[in-house]
């Protein structure tokens, strides 16, 4: 069975412009979210988000070629361009048809649909953009990434609402396992500040309102959580077979040894109760991975700072790791940088990673009210340093889809036999 490592990693987050200064961030326990400005948020409940500042696409893509991307697409042109660049990855006559891409997107062009709707309704027809639909469509985030490098193989988007980018993930290793490529652009893009997406999570009461204190609005796990907080952010992994990145003398960053992918078959927007799903997909990560509940030594959580999710997820921890549970450090960096839908996922498995070469376990901030539902371990709003092995990355999404990877630190060929005949995803 291939062993497939992570060689690179790129993203555009509220909290940074690239992973050195988006993780800096995590680590001194920042947070992203502010008051909206990229739209008139009056009419909606919610004014507040973390959305991306200082992004100049133009500056990456060229002025000519940004003003054809959705914000979305312009995410992740550069969260890819950053992890080709630290994986040293040329897309090459020789390796085009042995690279791929998927980059997941739950809505798309959010911006582009709500301007091209306002320009018919007030203009007319005949003034919407030809480049409208096809920079709505939500596969052009991953269609772009291929364009601006020339890559020629397996190319397509996954949507699996918040845990989109995960599956993306997931599904890029089963691309390389299966032989189809050595390597694979993998995560989510995510740019939805857009009045109508906003005015349908305050309908379903999925959003903080608390207006009045945007920094302190996200509070996975606390008593007095009222909602996530959206978020737009790109994040991307390079996968490799071990035999690719090895060969061409890659710096190996992690490897990914888990991954589970279930669905509750349940409600549109609220957990099961009984968590049976995601349970298994949790079990199936740990089980392919080749260890234990006892090797798990983290957890990012999807720690939305929704009352059902939060308390959900929490049942479902206890329901696969038992009494074990309350030993295992547990956190969500959701309440740093929001909740960035589609690219949550692919965000948080770059954070694991970063958890596993640092030694360090972001904190949950504005922890302040213990809810009796909550009772684990969730980091609050003091970081810690752990000599971390295995991690797990949990991602849970509206229609029930849920993801679970599981990640191994490098550690350089001083393998078990077990990691080297058996585990691996």
């Amino acid at each position: 069975m291939k062993r497939i490592v992570i060689t690179g990693m790129g993203m555009v987050t509220p909290l940074g412009l690239n992973v050195a200064d988006t993780w800096s961030n995590i680590r001194a326990g920042k947070s992203g979210v502010a008051h909206i400005t990229r739209f008139d948020s009056t009419p909606v409940d919610t004014h507040i988000g973390a959305e991306v500042k200082g992004f100049d696409a133009g500056k990456w893509l060229g002025n000519k070629e940004a003003r054809r991307m959705d914000r979305y697409a312009q995410f992740a042109v550069v969260a890819a361009l950053e992890a080709c660049e630290q994986a040293n990855y040329h897309v090459t006559p020789d390796n085009t048809f042995e690279t791929g891409v998927i980059v997941g997107a739950g809505f798309g062009g959010t911006e582009t649909l709500q301007e091209g709707i306002d320009v018919l309704y007030t203009r007319g027809a005949k003034k919407v953009s030809p480049f409208t639909f096809p920079m709505v469509l939500n596969n052009m985030g991953s269609a772009q990434v291929a364009m601006r490098l020339g890559i020629r193989g397996t190319n397509f988007t996954v949507s699996a609402a918040c845990a989109t980018g995960a599956v993306a993930i997931g599904e890029g290793a089963e691309l390389i396992r299966r032989g189809d490529v050595n390597a694979v652009i993998a995560g989510g893009s995510e740019a939805n500040f857009a009045l109508f997406s906003l005015a349908g999570l305050n309908a379903m009461r999925a959003l903080s309102t608390r207006n009045d204190s945007p920094e302190t609005a996200s509070r996975p796990f606390d008593a007095t959580r009222d909602g996530f907080v959206p978020s737009e952010a790109a994040a991307v992994v390079l996968l490799e077979s071990l035999e690719s990145a090895q060969g061409r003398g890659a710096t190996i960053l992690a490897e990914l040894v888990g991954y589970g992918c279930t669905c509750d078959a349940n409600h549109v927007s609220a957990p099961d109760p009984e968590g049976t799903a995601i349970v298994k997909a949790m079990e199936r990560a740990i089980q392919r991975a080749g260890i234990t509940i006892h090797d798990i030594d983290y957890i990012n959580a999807h720690g939305t700072s929704t009352p059902l999710n939060d308390a959900n997820e929490t049942r479902m921890i206890k329901k696969v790791f038992g009494e074990r549970a309350y030993q295992i450090p547990i956190s969500s960096t959701k309440s740093m940088i929001g909740h960035a839908m589609s690219s949550s996922g692919s965000m948080e498995a770059i954070f694991s990673i970063m958890s596993l070469r640092d030694g360090f376990i972001p904190a949950t901030i504005n922890y302040e009210h213990p809810d009796p539902e909550c009772d684990l371990d969730y980091v609050p709003n003091t970081p810690r340093t752990a000599n971390l092995r295995y991690v797990m990355s949990n991602s849970f999404g509206f229609g029930g889809q849920n993801a679970v990877l599981v990640f191994k630190r490098w550690e350089d060929e001083g393998q078990t036999a077990r990691t080297m005949n058996g585990g691996g995803v």
